[in-house]
C-alpha cells in the first residue's frame, strides 16, 4: 500500500473504509511525523495529541459502524485563530497566550459532526496580521521547501503544516491573501471562500468585513471536500449567506472545454519576478489546450487596492481589538496605578509591532475629521473594485493572474520595511475587497526550487466553476506529487 502520509482525502477515506489502516494508526503516524519534523519547520503552536487520539478512536466506531462522511478519521491542522473549546487559541499573541475558549467555532462542531481529527494549532501572523509568519509572538515559522526563507502568511504554519505532511488538510482564515499567498510559496492549494459562505462564528476577528475561513491542502479535491463540510449558513453569524453548499468535489470532475479564462493587464506588470510569470503563462498554454479560451480583460481600480485595504482593514482592527483591554479575558500587565493606566500598560505589553502599527493606522483613519477622507473614501473605492469584477466576469468565466510578486523571501529580508511587506499582497487584497473567491494552485517551481502558485478568481458563489477550472490544471500539470524533503 502507499504511504499513508502520501494520501489525500478521498484514498485515506478509502483506506479506512477497506480497513487497510484504521483512524487511530493514521493519527499516530501524523503525531510521529510532527515529532520528527517539526522542529525544523515549527508549524505547530499546540499539539493536542490526546484529543487526536480520542477523536481517531471515536472515528474507528464511526466506521465500524458505518456512518463515516467523506472526513471522518481525516488529521486535520487547525490555524490559532479559529476557537476550539478548552484548547488554547492563542492568535499567536502574548495577548491571548493563556486564553481557552469556551466555545468551539462553528467549523470546529461542523468537524466534529464528521468526526474529523484535529492534531492541533498552527502558528500564524499575530492576529493575522502580516504576510510572513514573522510576526508571531512565538517563533518563526520555515518553509518546509527552504528552511532559510518564509512561508508566508498569516496562516503560514497551516500551509506549512501541509506541505512537511504534518497533517493532510488545514483550515486558515485569508483577510488580504493570508490563505493564497502562503499555499503559493509551499506549493499546496488554498482557497478563500466567497465572503459568506462559511461561518466566521467562532473566528477571532481582525477585518469583519473581509476575514474568510478556508481551506489549505495538497489537492483541488481536498479543497473542495473540507470546503463541503465546514460551509453553510449559520444563524450565529450575520453575514452567514442562506444558502444549500453544492456537491464542490462533483465539480472537480467536470471538462474544462469552453470554459473562458481572463488574464487581467494590471496583475502583468513590471517587478513580478520573470519565472512567476513564465510559470503562469505556461499553464495558460496548458489551460487553452484542455479547451480553455483565453480572453484579455482589464480591472482598471487594482491600483488603488493596497491604499483602500489598508484603511478599510486596519479601521476594522482598531475596532476588533479595542476589546482587549485587560478586563474581561487574554494578557493583563501586573504592574498599574490606575485604571487607565491598566489599559495602557496591558496593551503594550500584550501586542506585538505589527498589530500597534495597524491599530493606530486604523484609529487614525476612524478619528474625528479623517473618517470621510480615509475610510469613507476608501469603502468608496472598493465599490469601484467590486464594479472592475462584476465587468470583467461579463466577459469570462474565471481570471488567472499571479498569487505574489515573487517566490518566498529569506526570513528577515523584508521584516524591517513594512511597505515591501505590504506589497507583497498586491495581488490577493482585490478579491477580499470583492467579497469573491480566489484559489492558488501550484504551477511551478522558481531556479532555487521553490513553489509558484498560480491564481484563479470567479464570481460571487461560483466556487463550482473554479474547482473545475483549477482541478482540469491540476492533472494537465501534474505538479501534485512533488513534496519538500525533510529528512
Amino acid at each position: 500500500m502507499k504511504d499513508v502520509l502520501d494520501m489525500g482525502i478521498s484514498e485515506l477515506r478509502n483506506a479506512m473504509d477497506e480497513g487497510k489502516v484504521s483512524a487511530q494508526e493514521l493519527t499516530t503516524q501524523y503525531l510521529d511525523r510532527i515529532e520528527a519534523v517539526d522542529k525544523k519547520v515549527r508549524a505547530y503552536v499546540t499539539v493536542t495529541e490526546e484529543v487526536a487520539l480520542s477523536q481517531a478512536k471515536a472515528a474507528d466506531e464511526m466506521i465500524k459502524k458505518g456512518k463515516a462522511g467523506p472526513l471522518t478519521g481525516i488529521p486535520l491542522g487547525i490555524k490559532d485563530v479559529i476557537c476550539t473549546k478548552g484548547i488554547p487559541t492563542t492568535c499567536s499573541s502574548r495577548m491571548l497566550k493563556d486564553f481557552r475558549p469556551p466555545f468551539n467555532a462553528t467549523v470546529m462542531e461542523r468537524l466534529a459532526e464528521q468526526g474529523a481529527v484535529m492534531l492541533g494549532k498552527l502558528n500564524m501572523d499575530e492576529f493575522a496580521m502580516g504576510s510572513s509568519t514573522e510576526n508571531s509572538a512565538f517563533f518563526e515559522t520555515r518553509n518546509p521547501w527552504d528552511l532559510d526563507r518564509i512561508p508566508g502568511g498569516s496562516s503560514g504554519g497551516s500551509a506549512a503544516a501541509v506541505a512537511a505532511r504534518m497533517c493532510v488538510a488545514s483550515l486558515g482564515s485569508d483577510t488580504g491573501g493570508s490563505i493564497r499567498q502562503p499555499a503559493s510559496h509551499c506549493g499546496v492549494v488554498g482557497l478563500k471562500p466567497t465572503y459568506g459562505l462559511v461561518s466566521r462564528y467562532g473566528l477571532v476577528a481582525f477585518a469583519s468585513s473581509l476575514d474568510q475561513i478556508g481551506p489549505l491542502t495538497r489537492s483541488v479535491e481536498d479543497a473542495a471536500l473540507l470546503l463541503e463540510a465546514v460551509a453553510g449558513h449559520d444563524s450565529r453569524d450575520s453575514t452567514s449567506l442562506p444558502r444549500p453548499v453544492p456537491p464542490f468535489a462533483k465539480a472537480c470532475r467536470q471538462a474544462m472545454e469552453g470554459l473562458r479564462v481572463g488574464i487581467p493587464k494590471e496583475y502583468f506588470i513590471d517587478g513580478v519576478q520573470e519565472e512567476v510569470v513564465g510559470s503562469i503563462r505556461q499553464a495558460l498554454r496548458v489551460m487553452q489546450d484542455m479547451g480553455a479560451e483565453l480572453v484579455d480583460i482589464s480591472l482598471p481600480h487594482t491600483e488603488y487596492a493596497i491604499a483602500t485595504y489598508y484603511i478599510i482593514a486596519t479601521a476594522e482592527a482598531s475596532s476588533n481589538l479595542s476589546r482587549y483591554d485587560g478586563v474581561k479575558y487574554g494578557f493583563r500587565a501586573k504592574d498599574y496605578s490606575n485604571l487607565m493606566d491598566m489599559y495602557k500598560e496591558t496593551r503594550a505589553q500584550g501586542f506585538g509591532p505589527e498589530v500597534k502599527r495597524r491599530i493606530m493606522l486604523g484609529t487614525y483613519c476612524l478619528s474625528a475629521g479623517y473618517y470621510d477622507a480615509f475610510y469613507k473614501k476608501a469603502s468608496q473605492v472598493r465599490t469601484l473594485i467590486v464594479d472592475d469584477f462584476k465587468k470583467a466576469f461579463k466577459e469570462c468565466d474565471v481570471i488567472a493572474a499571479p498569487v505574489a510578486p515573487t517566490t518566498a523571501f529569506k526570513i528577515g529580508e523584508k521584516v524591517n520595511d513594512p511597505l515591501k511587506m505590504y506589497l507583497s499582497d498586491i495581488f490577493t487584497i482585490p478579491v477580499n475587497l470583492a467579497g469573491i473567491p480566489g484559489l492558488s494552485l501550484p504551477c511551478g517551481f522558481d531556479q532555487n526550487g521553490l513553489p509558484i502558485g498560480l491564481q484563479l478568481m470567479a464570481g460571487h458563489l461560483q466556487e463550482e466553476i473554479l474547482f473545475t477550472a483549477a482541478s482540469n490544471l491540476e492533472k494537465g500539470l501534474g505538479l501534485n506529487n512533488r513534496w519538500p524533503d525533510l529528512t
